[in-house]
């Protein structure tokens, strides 16, 4: 299995910047598309960016701009750099990986994979 690791979240004020990072072990055969996504109180989970094994990017239309998705294959971590914080930024982040991991016989099985959640809070 994969387990994910997440650090970084803190309290910031606006305009400032956090680094998000996580990271992935276990039996991992391959790690596909890496992402984050964030849940405010009383709110849905929502997609902040993604990143391809190619490092092509996605990001939510309220991120561009200012937060900058990026991985290390080597270390299978991926992070997420977040400028210009807003109060609205305010939510748990979650990163997501989707990975191909070998059970023991060999058998490749391709799983989505979900960290604990960091909070990130920005006062304004």
């Amino acid at each position: 299995q994969v387990h994910l690791v997440e650090s970084g979240g803190d309290l910031v004020q606006a305009g400032g910047s956090l680094r998000l990072s996580c990271e992935a072990s276990g039996s991992i055969s391959r790690i596909d598309a890496m992402g984050w996504y964030r849940q405010a109180p009383g709110g849905q989970r929502e997609l902040v960016a993604l990143i391809t094994p190619g490092s092509s990017t996605d990001y939510a239309d309220s991120v561009k701009g200012r937060f900058t998705i990026s991985r290390d294959n080597v270390k299978n971590t991926v992070y997420l750099q977040m400028n210009s914080l807003k109060p609205e930024d305010t939510a748990v982040y979650y990163c997501k990986v989707d990975a191909v991991t070998m059970d023991a016989y060999g058998v490749p099985t391709v799983g989505r994979y979900w960290g604990q959640g960091t909070q990130v809070t920005v006062s304004s």
